[in-house]
């Protein structure tokens, strides 16, 4: 469950925030959400894949970190082994909410931080605090600001990036049958990534308009994360030897 509240410095200033990364903690998750101008730092540790949306039908860009639902095999003595987390994974258990007010008559809506108060990170007595002593952000308060304003803007592009592939027809379903050292067999259902032989096969035309929209490096970029894969067989593989 979350409980999401408007975060002022009156009702939180004691709060702080964990600093470490376990599953008690909730970080637990197998996959999270990415925005195309992350793609270039997050190709270079995790398999990028897509979801589509089971609510809105469109598709989204994902990162894996394990195989099976609350299984992420980065998770480490409390700590997240990988040089680099993912926006949407950092900034919990912040996140954007928006709030309504009245200027000159019209009613505008401006971008508020909300923290979700339930979450295990949220406690009084260890980890970052987010308030000064008297009332000022925290610099790791400006930072979780800043990584929200990024991935508000982030995911906005990310529009469209997927209505490019999706007119293009780059995106086709997948199944990764993966043998684990013990014998077992694993299958990886409900993602989708791009399809090579419909990229190699595009008009010129078509290239043009993605590689000056930005959108072409991207699609490469997405390809070549899938050797990532296998670190995270690897990974898993190893936990069976513990």
């Amino acid at each position: 469950m979350t409980k999401h509240v408007l975060l002022n410095n009156t009702d939180h200033k004691d709060i702080k925030i964990h600093s470490k990364r376990s599953k008690s903690m909730g970080d637990n998750v197998w996959y999270a959400q990415t925005f195309l101008k992350e793609l270039r730092t997050v190709q270079a540790h995790y398999p990028i894949m897509f979801q589509k949306d089971a609510t809105t039908g469109l598709f989204i860009p994902v990162v894996l970190f394990g195989f099976k639902n609350d299984e992420n095999l980065f998770l480490k003595e409390d700590k997240w082994d990988c040089p680099y987390i993912p926006m949407t994974i950092q900034r919990e258990p912040f996140y954007i909410g928006f709030q309504e007010f009245v200027e000159n008559g019209v009613t505008e809506k401006q971008r508020v931080i909300t923290l979700d108060i339930d979450s295990p990170k949220v406690n009084t007595s260890e980890g970052n605090a987010l308030f000064l002593e008297f009332g000022g952000n925290s610099d790791f308060l400006e930072h979780m600001a800043n990584v929200l304003e990024t991935l508000h803007f982030g995911l906005q592009e990310n529009i469209d990036f997927i209505a490019a592939l999706t007119t293009c027809e780059l995106l086709e379903s997948v199944t990764l049958d993966i043998e684990l050292k013990d014998g077992s067999n694993n299958q990886l259902l409900g993602f989708y990534t791009i399809n090579e032989d419909k990229l190699d096969t595009l008009l010129p035309e078509s290239i043009t308009r993605l590689h000056q929209a930005g959108f072409l490096q991207a699609i490469y970029m997405v390809i070549a994360s899938q050797a990532h894969i296998n670190d995270l067989v690897a990974r898993k593989n190893d936990l069976l030897s513990v």
